[in-house]
């Protein structure tokens, strides 16, 4: 079988290389030269743990790279894996998508059946209008060509694992044949039947149990709205547990504890359950927008999602109070920023915390210092507007600072040297969005120390 990944993303270049790790010719598709260049070297055009060696065992034999279209004309399933980014008033910008199908209907052989696989995370009824726009190019629909919604539930930072490991694959379709052909591409992952070389690979990096992962077959309208569905009840599970970690905080109860004790029901589980200054990323923000946009355009607004949104919003300006709180005045106060990306082991920073509670600081008066060890050229370039002064430590962060305020957990946050830390603050005000550091020691060393819903034992 032959796949063409259209996007060098997140999402295109781990769907390419787990194809191509597989066995199967996989070019990938991409108008940014250096994305193409970087994987025809063998490299990660992104940051993702695995990644790297997985492109660099399977980059120029299994794994191809081009700025071109030609490779459709020989693929079985062309992956559609553009960016879907919110427009104005909360839907998704398919300007991308568009510009995918018609130039892979400009590459299309009329001589076999080609599978167009809708791996972005697109509205519903997204499938059917690239049908119309297939037929309007004079393509057959279940003879030529077939769209299928297949969408991804990749975890950045944890995406190589997820493929290879998923939990669930979600495939809808509108005709036998694609079906099949779906079925046969997936068959490895279900079964995990992997070659040689990458059960070593997998074995070294993710020694988890080899059990089936479920496959469901649906509509493509049910597998597109499985995805948004599925995002927004999870935002709504992270803001609900933020809303009563501001209720332990009034009441002198522990957030932990709370979570703990909630999560050992079977019929809500324990993830998702840790509070923190907020979700964002590029996921959860533009999907709970557009399944927003598309209810309440239908008449059936999610009220409950709309809730979680705006108590998302709240919590960003919770955490920018406990700061107020305890320096008063932000004036000629200086506070220092530990992470930038939504989540560690990304270098994702398109979408983030960081950058709704940066702005709100620095409108305060305060200034900013801010490192991250993967996400700040991204931040950067999404955020110029921004007055902040990048750091190349956590170090650097801490000197002359008034406040350091933890918002993502990267692992070498967790354990730093607190005695450099504390001889380098001008203050000694700790905000830990994460409540991952210990509370205790910090306090026995003369820091401020705060974290997130942990009632008195917090103060």
């Amino acid at each position: 079988m032959k796949i063409v990944c259209i996007g060098a993303g997140y999402v295109g270049s781990v769907t390419a290389a787990a194809l191509a790790a597989l066995g199967y010719k996989t070019t990938v598709v991409d108008m940014d030269r250096m994305k193409v260049e970087q994987i025809a070297l063998g490299n990660s055009p992104i940051y993702e743990p695995g990644l790297g060696e997985l492109i660099k065992m399977t980059a120029g034999r299994t794994l191809f790279s081009s700025m071109s279209y030609e490779a459709v004309r020989e693929a079985d399933a062309v992956f559609i894996c553009v960016g879907t980014p919110a427009a104005p008033g909360g839907s998704a910008d398919l300007t991308y998508y568009r510009q995918a199908v018609s130039s892979i209907a400009r590459h299309l052989d009329p001589a076999r059946l080609t599978v167009i696989v809708n791996k972005s995370t697109v509205p519903v009824g997204t499938a059917g209008l690239a049908v119309s726009l297939l037929e309007d190019e004079g393509w057959e629909a279940g003879r030529q060509v077939s769209v299928v919604s297949n969408p991804e539930f990749l975890r950045e930072g944890l995406a190589v694992e997820d493929v290879f490991h998923p939990e669930r694959i979600v495939v809808g379709v509108s005709d036998r044949r694609s079906g099949e052909i779906m079925r046969d591409l997936y068959l490895p992952f279900i079964e995990r039947r992997y070659p040689e070389a990458l059960q070593a690979f997998l074995k070294d990096h993710y020694p988890r149990n080899k059990t089936r992962s479920a496959y469901m077959e649906t509509d493509p309208r049910s597998a597109e709205l499985i995805k948004y569905a599925s995002n927004a009840f999870l935002a709504v599970k992270i803001s609900y547990i933020n809303e009563i970690a501001q209720v332990c905080e009034a009441l002198g109860a522990n957030v932990r504890e709370v979570a703990r004790g909630m999560g050992l029901d079977s019929r809500i589980g324990s993830r998702f359950l840790q509070a923190s200054s907020g979700w964002s990323g590029s996921c959860f923000p533009k999907d709970t927008s557009e399944l927003l946009a598309t209810s309440a355009k239908y008449g059936c607004e999610l009220t409950v999602v709309r809730a979680a949104v705006e108590a998302n919003q709240a919590m960003h300006r919770y955490v920018v109070a406990k700061i107020r709180r305890r320096l008063r005045s932000l004036y000629g106060k200086t506070v220092g920023i530990l992470g930038l990306t939504f989540k560690p082991d990304t270098d994702d920073a398109r979408i983030t915390q960081a950058a709704s509670i940066i702005r709100q600081l620095a409108e305060l008066g305060a200034d900013i210092k801010a490192h991250d060890p993967q996400g700040i050229p991204m931040f950067r370039r999404v955020n110029p507007d921004l007055p902040v002064r990048y750091c190349t430590s956590l170090e650097e962060t801490a000197d002359r600072s008034d406040a350091l305020v933890l918002l993502t957990h990267w692992q070498e946050y967790i354990e730093p040297d607190w005695e450099q830390i504390r001889s380098r603050m001008r203050g000694s005000y700790l905000l830990d969005t994460r409540n991952v550091w210990d509370a205790g020691q910090l306090r026995e060393m003369g820091f401020q120390y705060e974290g997130i819903g942990l009632g008195d034992s917090s103060e």
